[in-house]
């Protein structure tokens, strides 16, 4: 995501390192250049305009820190004026009151007693009925009793969908809550399509959503054009019959500022209270995202990375701004690992590979626990400096199931001992796994280095440090044998060295 904006913003503030002082000139050369990326992201024209305009600003005059050279401050104002625009630092930090202190911060401000009412709006198409499965999931982890309510009764099987995905949330996403569904199939066919039918079904899921104890109820509400004067009406309705505690426009990431300008239209209408990008992994422009929260005023609340259900992420205004400046995001990186690993089952392995008696079966839960956390070229977009460099790069995802099938065609004492390997026992692996000799060995030489490295990290004290970072163990970011292959431009320098060689 991002891929060309981050390009951009890279390309301006480097041409300010060197110099001493910022002055008005070489910045504004810098924000013209920025302002050109930001329009071509299909970003809002006001939001570009106040975006170069704050940063220069702030950045005129600025005397350079001794410990800082002019493009790392400059990346400072940038990065700080991104998290403004972007939604600023208290959409992140405004803690749920009810919760105890030190609680987990969460988009949604629950009500108790229950149920939390949530009112899913957007246009046709924009993957409003997938999201209502996938905050269901997400609600489930966090262990709450969620209700899905099918109120769509104007898409032809959005009533089966939706019931669907509750089974399949139910059945798969983790968590000790559970998944709920209500619909009225018989009186489809009697309400039909007629407009404010809706409005029954969801006020009779209220009431089996509080007789029923959910923490939370998802009403599922029609996809429709904010210039549909009756549906838009509709919508009014529920909202009067129902009293929503939150309301969340869904909207597709990638149609841009037509997102943004459907956004603003729905919020004239009807009062909302955040926003949900979805398709947000393949939007490499990112002109919604800066946008939104300008026009409307509301804030982005979640993001849709992805086709699984798991793939809704919460909205971090810093985190982005991390990414877009090609910094990374080993926040987010942490937590996805974090939900995979429990803290005894990383302490356990960290202790193992302290000792230097790390496995290849401990190697192959560590891959399995990558494949869960998503892509690997996403993971890798998450390190700092990374990300652009993976632009012209194809991951082949498909490489850690061939390394899978490899260390399940060992024996168990092979597994445990990569040692007693012999020239045979190698092509045996081979032979079962369907690859060459060749690819066992570049398994078992990764695993050998992962294993050392591990161990010197403990002989300096790593494991007090890796241990605040938890799920995120060597083995689990090392994988030099389970690495993806990369396809394309492999050959091409990092442009960090390039310009490392351009100096001397």
């Amino acid at each position: 995501m991002f891929t060309n904006l981050s390009d951009k913003f890279e390309g301006a503030l480097r041409r300010l390192s060197g110099r001493g002082k910022i002055s008005e000139s070489n910045v504004r050369e810098a924000m013209e250049e920025v302002r050109t990326a930001l329009l071509e992201a299909d970003a809002h024209y006001e939001v570009v305009e106040d975006f170069t305009e704050s940063v220069l600003q702030k950045a005129v005059g600025e005397e350079v820190l001794t410990s800082l050279k002019p493009a790392q401050q400059m990346i400072k104002i940038v990065n700080d004026e991104l998290v403004r625009v972007l939604g600023g630092e208290d959409d992140e930090t405004s803690a749920d009151p009810t919760q105890p202190p030190g609680a987990d911060v969460s988009p949604i401000m629950y009500v108790h007693p229950g149920p939390t009412v949530i009112m899913m709006a957007g246009l046709q198409g924009s993957g409003k009925t997938t999201t209502c499965g996938k905050l269901a999931g997400y609600l489930k982890k966090r262990d709450k009793q969620v209700m899905l309510c099918a109120a769509d009764l104007q898409r032809p099987a959005a009533v089966t969908q939706l019931e669907v995905l509750a089974k399949q949330v139910q059945d798969e996403a983790p968590g000790s809550g559970s998944v709920h569904f209500y619909s009225e199939p018989d009186k489809v066919a009697e309400y039909g399509k007629a407009v404010g039918a809706a409005v029954t079904v969801c006020r009779n899921a209220l009431k089996a959503a509080q007789d029923t104890g959910c923490d939370v109820l998802i009403l599922d509400t029609a996809g429709r054009l904010h210039i549909n004067d009756d549906l838009m009406g509709e919508l009014r309705q529920v909202n009067t019959a129902v009293n929503p505690h939150q309301i969340y426009l869904v909207i597709d990431a990638m149609t841009g500022q037509d997102a943004v300008n459907s956004a603003k239209a729905f919020n004239d209408q009807l009062e909302l209270d955040g926003v949900v990008l979805t398709k947000f992994d393949s939007d490499t422009r990112g002109g919604a995202a800066l946008s939104v929260k300008k026009i409307t005023g509301k804030p982005i609340k979640f993001i849709g990375v992805g086709e699984k259900l798991d793939a809704l992420e919460e909205f971090h205004p810093s985190r982005i701004a991390s990414r877009i400046l090609g910094m990374g995001d080993i926040v987010s990186l942490v937590e996805k690992a974090q939900e995979q690993v429990s803290e005894e089952e990383a302490l356990a392995l960290q202790e193992k590979m302290a000792k230097g008696k790390m496995t290849m079966d401990d190697f192959l839960k560590q891959l399995r626990m990558m494949r869960k956390m998503g892509s690997m070229k996403s993971l890798l977009g998450m390190l700092p400096g990374v990300g652009s460099q993976l632009k012209d790069i194809d991951l082949d995802d498909k490489e850690i199931g061939r390394t899978e099938a490899i260390i399940q065609s060992m024996t168990k004492d092979e597994r445990g001992d990569v040692d007693i390997l012999t020239a045979s026992r190698r092509r045996r692996i081979a032979q079962g796994a369907g690859t060459d000799q060749q690819a066992v060995g570049k398994l078992v030489k990764g695993f050998e280095m992962v294993s050392k490295m591990g161990k010197q990290m403990s002989g300096m004290g790593g494991l007090s440090k890796m241990k605040a970072m938890r799920g995120m163990d060597p083995a689990a970011m090392g994988g030099m044998g389970g690495m993806p292959k990369m396809k394309g431009s492999t050959k091409q320098k990092s442009p960090f060295k390039q310009r490392k060689r351009k100096r001397r």
